[in-house]
């Protein structure tokens, strides 16, 4: 997908608009990376408060994921048919109303459901955003800055949600890390209003959305997650009868997805072609590990650094400082570099790095030293996870057309999410 400038119609916007718009996909990064991470730190306090039954409390976390991982392919379908400019800033504005709502929330009951209703705006806004940035940068060192940027921010959100929420925690409110995190992210996204470009004239009216994948992907995915994320909580494990039930339905789900999806629906969720460059299943492969491990990564080394070294949740969020720095390091350097490698050398790189980080981590003795163990492990988990997540975003978008950039953003998104959910699901199984 090559343009040139007088082809790009977000170039003849005017570098002004461009730049503000650079701004702003800075600066709301990465609001799902702050209610994800800064989550597990006020858990404790939130679920005594709430009496929350020890079966449940696991369920406010994954909610948010496994419905944001689900929910994306249907976005990115609306992205193509509407443009990512009302799918972005709608799906922004969403996310931070159930975010300040879920503050407010009475019992459990209540926070799970604002956690699942917020899972649908990550699911709207980052294929919006991944289109917009696809299309209104065209290939070359621009655009793989602006996608190291996006890759890299994730940790300064990652790391912001941490250190509020450890701060709420120890001297306020657990109420005030949601209250907190949507009036910065609301500020700060207000920007995107004005600063996005408005792409609704390039909406796709010949593209229908695909009611048969929606209706079989999405059920498929949620059960299949559920009981992985549920069989190590059930009475009997894997021999509980309703963990059985669904994953057997959700199977059934998947396998009718991929019968109506090559054989039934006139504009597949899930195309043909998605897959169609070189390399994309290995990518995605690529990816889904990657992320499942990141993920796993994140919820033992909070609780390991919290529970079994006793430190403070201020002081782990302290440790976790070299993955933001890091993040900003490797955005802002490698944006300026990528295209200097080849994109298997960079993935190569990425998973040697994760690699390092699992084993700093299994190797770790009772005592550690912090600049030995812990501080080279974020170093070397910032580097794989950032790569990894800027070579998958400039490889789809510069591989898709125009009107697949919003499903390619989902796709992204979607193998993420779902990687992650998949991994934490399946540790105790």
């Amino acid at each position: 997908m090559s343009r040139t400038d007088e082809e790009n119609p977000g170039v003849q916007a005017g570098r002004s608009r461009d730049s503000s718009m650079d701004v702003e996909k800075l600066g709301r990064q990465r609001p799902e990376e702050f209610f994800v991470s800064g989550f597990h730190v006020i858990l404790p306090p939130l679920a005594e408060e709430l009496n929350i039954p020890a079966a449940s409390q696991t369920w406010p976390s994954s909610v948010f994921s496994l419905i944001t991982g689900a929910m994306l392919l249907p976005m990115g379908r609306l992205s193509d048919m509407y443009g990512g400019y009302i799918v972005f800033n709608g799906g922004l504005l969403w996310f931070l109303l159930w975010a300040l709502i879920a503050g407010f929330s009475k019992n459990y009951m209540m926070l799970i459901f604002c956690r699942a209703l917020q899972g649908f705006g990550p699911a709207a806004y980052l294929p919006g955003g991944v289109m917009l940035m696809g299309k209104f940068y065209r290939p070359g060192p621009r655009k793989n800055l602006i996608f190291a940027l996006y890759g890299a921010f994730a940790p300064l959100g990652f790391f912001f949600g941490i250190f509020v929420a450890g701060l709420t925690a120890e001297y306020l409110d657990w109420r005030w890390y949601f209250w907190i995190g949507t009036i910065v992210f609301a500020v700060v996204s207000s920007v995107s209003l004005l600063a996005v470009p408005f792409d609704f004239h390039d909406r796709k009216t010949d593209i229908p959305m695909d009611w048969w994948g929606v209706g079989t992907i999405v059920p498929g995915l949620l059960l299949v997650v559920y009981s992985l994320t549920d069989s190590s909580h059930a009475p009997h494990g894997w021999a509980t009868p309703y963990i059985i039930v669904t994953l057997i339905l959700g199977v059934m789900f998947l396998a009718s997805a991929w019968y109506v999806e090559t054989h039934k629906a006139r504009v597949p969720l899930l195309p043909a072609d998605l897959f169609a460059p070189k390399g994309m299943n290995r990518l995605l492969a690529v990816l889904f590990m990657a992320f499942g491990t990141f993920g796993l990564f994140l919820f033992y080394s909070s609780f390991y650094m919290e529970l079994v070294l006793h430190r403070s949740p201020l002081i782990t969020a302290v440790w976790y400082i070299p993955m933001c720095v890091g993040g900003l390091i490797i955005g802002t350097v490698g944006g300026f570099t990528l295209h200097f490698l080849p994109g298997r050398v960079l993935l190569f790189i990425s998973s040697l790095a994760n690699a390092i980080t699992m084993l700093l981590f299994a190797l770790m003795p009772e005592n550690p030293n912090y600049w030995a163990w812990v501080f080279p492990a974020m170093v070397c988990c910032t580097i794989g996870i950032d790569i990894t997540f800027t070579v998958s975003n400039i490889f789809l978008t510069t591989n898709m057309p125009s009107h697949r950039q919003g499903l390619a953003g989902a796709l992204i998104n979607s193998v993420l999410f779902l990687g992650i959910s998949f991994f934490l699901g399946a540790r105790n199984t």
